[in-house]
């Protein structure tokens, strides 16, 4: 991701195949979901506290955000709104282009937060002790010992995850497949995973699909809104971060865990992070899952309530 968001900032014509990409997702999407077990989806039931917490932080984030946008850069109330929503990047982009707002403000200040994020989080738990190696859930059986397994396993998830898609559900190629997949392993019903090197493949394809988000930006323009950018990331962790906090005292998480689950970032960034990192991606997916549901559900009452429709051309 660092290499590719650098390259293309010095210009260079950096992209990833739309097919390709989602073919990334999909598959990481059944890795992630591969390490749900029947014990793991039992403790489920214990986090309605947190679910409920990591909503409300994210509200909270999203307020925050946006008044310091408002109130620092002179924002316009659409133009912070966008750009605070924690997340969501595409669905933030089509409410945003209807809208008369600056789409480029957004976007840097939304993939700055993400950029940050993935750099920044692995490489804190990993200073502190808190995150281990990559450690991929091995399948009981491999692929040529279970070909009808795989085959299901993937036929499945491409199909829940491309009908997410269109139905236009936020991270839906990657939580798709990852419910589809963490379903069949946690019920027991299939017990092959994907081989380590398709994840690794596929987490090296997400980190330049993430990188190539910086094409087109020049670092002029980079340096106007980065003032912004990290300002409004600085305003963002800082809250998400007590969040964080109160949870990991409410119940007995691993710190690393809440962490992720409440990290202002994108999914499908936080989701890998989970995986790379060896969490719990149960805990993790079920809050950002519920964050996704928030978002979904408040956004267009949230648009509708600060701002009229762009004027035609």
């Amino acid at each position: 991701m660092v290499f590719a968001g650098t390259a293309a900032l010095l210009g260079r014509p950096i992209s990833v195949p739309t097919r390709l990409a989602q073919v990334f997702y999909i598959t990481l999407g059944i890795s992630i979901g591969g390490v749900v077990t029947p014990q793991t989806l039992a403790g489920v039931a214990h986090w309605p506290l947190s679910i409920v917490l990591v909503c409300f932080a994210m509200a909270c984030v999203t307020t925050g955000t946006a008044r310091y946008l408002r109130a620092v850069h002179r924002w316009d109330a659409q133009t912070a709104l966008f750009a605070a929503i924690p997340g969501g990047l595409s669905q933030v982009m089509v409410f945003a282009a209807d809208r008369d707002v600056d789409l480029r403000a957004i976007a840097i200040v939304q993939t700055t937060r993400v950029a940050i994020l993935a750099v920044c989080v692995p490489a804190g738990l990993g200073l502190f002790g808190l995150a281990g190696p990559t450690r991929l859930p091995p399948g009981a059986l491999s692929m040529a010992q279970a070909p009808a397994e795989i085959a299901t396993l993937v036929l499945a998830s491409a199909i829940v995850g491309v009908g997410l898609l269109r139905l236009g559900f936020p991270g839906g190629l990657i939580f798709g497949p990852m419910l589809v997949s963490a379903v069949l392993h946690g019920g027991n019903f299939v017990h092959v995973s994907l081989p380590t090197w398709a994840a690794n493949t596929a987490m090296i394809g997400i980190g330049a699909v993430t990188g190539s988000r910086f094409v087109n930006t020049s670092m002029r323009l980079l340096g106007s809104y980065i003032g912004a950018a990290l300002g409004s990331f600085a305003v963002s962790i800082v809250i998400a971060a007590g969040f964080a906090l109160a949870a990991s005292h409410l119940m007995s998480a691993n710190v690393s865990d809440v962490i992720v689950a409440y990290a202002p970032g994108s999914v499908d960034a936080m989701m890998i992070l989970a995986l790379a990192m060896h969490l719990d991606p149960v805990f993790v997916g079920a809050h950002h899952l519920a964050r996704v549901f928030v978002v979904t559900l408040s956004l267009p009452i949230l648009v509708r309530w600060t701002g009229r429709p762009k004027e035609p051309a």
